[in-house]
């Protein structure tokens, strides 16, 4: 039998070159997967496993627990929540900033303790553990947000896509909490246990996801003085303050409607019903975003999200109804996504040199004062119905009327008019200078006295 020989040459036409004979073709190497996809991927991930922990906790010792008892409860945890951003953000923040792969640190950091706490909870659900375990769990969700609004510009190719980087994060986020709201509901039938356990695995799945995050320092160098003028311009500090009465508008109509649906005995699924419209305007505002701000200023477009709560306050305290809490639900999700896009665009616009890592978790973290400031408000006070939605109206026509005002001020070329805070310290300042230079009286002399 005759040996085998050579192989054969592979023909010079399936390379379009020629190459020499026997050589081995080459594999074609894999695109690599940019940064972006990797943040997108974690993002949806993680938003998924947070919809299936909020669906679990529907029905669970939250809603059994009397809701004046859990007044003190809850309140006592938001205040604990404000600790992180107030004491621990400024000095953390601009460490993580500078370190290498800092923000992906607590990214993975943020969704294992999520994993942790979510795996307490399952044998925890009948426990009053279950409250500071979800608090705790509430925290984390807070500090991956600022993270996450960190790490944003760090992973785009340019400044101009930053707007559109923000929308498709927002939309994926809506898409994957939709996405697994299905199967935790039907889980949770079986037992919300399996729901929880469906969480654990979600959060875990985002840390893999997270460790290929890139390892890039967010701020390699403190701010310097044109950072902090530009990020102090009239139109940024405008267009936070506007913001932040959007986030306290958020946090506000968040507690208000579960401590209203639980104090009149609402079915849980008017619950879910809540949560879904708030995602669907989410979903809606951040796909309208883009187009919207082709054809509409930034700051008009911050103007439409304050009149798109405003009325659907007015509106739904009219109603009155469950129906008109999902509906107020909706527009408020959607004006906030809406708001963000504008305020990031601002920023990008009037503070071209600042860096857009450090000031969004500056901005962030504020953000989320105000909204853990406004929720205290319901959980402490009882409010009826009719008067909180009317709240939430008022609040975001006087955001309206006083980023109008300041616009204009703006566009004229005037400064804008100080900040209540401001005119307080100010105040102070003009009361101690004024005792400091008050001459004191020099004592009287004995010897001056009449008989």
């Amino acid at each position: 039998m005759a040996s085998p020989g050579p192989p054969e040459p592979y023909p010079d036409d399936a390379w379009g070159d020629e190459r020499s004979p026997g050589s081995i073709p080459a594999v074609p190497r894999p695109a690599p997967i940019l940064p972006f996809t990797w943040l997108a991927r974690t993002h949806a991930v993680a938003a998924a496993a947070d919809a299936a922990v909020t669906i679990s906790l529907a029905g669970s010792l939250f809603f059994d627990i009397s809701p004046d008892a859990a007044r003190g409860k809850v309140a006592l945890y938001l205040l604990l929540t404000m600790a992180p951003f107030a004491i621990v953000a400024p000095f953390l923040g601009p460490a993580l900033d500078r370190m290498r792969g800092g923000r992906r640190l607590m990214i993975v950091f943020t969704c294992i303790g999520r994993a942790v706490v979510a795996a307490l909870m399952v044998m925890h659900l009948d426990s009053l553990l279950l409250f500071p375990e979800a608090f705790v769990l509430l925290v984390l969700m807070k500090a991956y947000a600022v993270s996450k609004s960190a790490l944003v510009p760090t992973v785009v190719t340019n400044q101009k896509q930053l707007v559109e980087a923000n929308s498709k994060l927002g939309l994926l986020a809506g898409l994957a909490g939709v996405a697994v709201a299905l199967p935790a509901v039907a889980f949770k039938l079986i037992d919300v246990r399996i729901t929880l356990v469906l969480a654990v695995g979600v959060y875990l799945y985002a840390v893999v996801l997270a460790t290929h995050l890139p390892r890039g320092v967010v701020a390699a160098l403190p701010a310097d003085q044109a950072e902090r003028d530009e990020l102090r311009s009239a139109g940024v500090v405008l267009a936070a303050s506007g913001m932040a009465l959007v986030r306290a508008t958020v946090g506000f109509l968040t507690f208000q409607l579960a401590f209203l649906l639980r104090s009149e005995k609402a079915a849980v699924g008017w619950f879910g019903v809540v949560i879904l419209f708030t995602a669907l305007g989410t979903m809606v505002g951040n796909a309208a975003g883009p187009l919207i701000r082709r054809h509409l200023q930034e700051e008009r477009m911050l103007m439409l999200g304050f009149a798109l709560i405003s009325i659907g306050g007015v509106v739904a305290a009219i109603g009155g109804g469950d129906a008109s809490a999902a509906l107020l639900g909706g527009a408020v999700g959607a004006s906030a996504a809406l708001a963000r896009l504008a305020f990031d665009a601002i920023v990008q616009r009037d503070a071209p040199a600042a860096n857009r890592g450090r000031a969004f978790a500056q901005f962030e973290t504020r953000f989320q004062l105000a909204w853990v400031a406004a929720a205290l408000v319901p959980v402490l006070i009882p409010i009826p119905r009719s008067v909180g939605f009317l709240i939430v109206g008022v609040l975001a026509a006087f955001a309206l009327l006083s980023y109008m005002v300041g616009w204009r001020a703006i566009r004229a070329g005037r400064p804008l008019p100080p900040r209540l805070t401001e005119r307080m310290r100010a105040e102070l300042h003009r009361r101690r200078h004024s005792a400091r230079r008050q001459p004191r009286l020099p004592p009287p002399d004995p010897s001056s006295r009449s008989d």
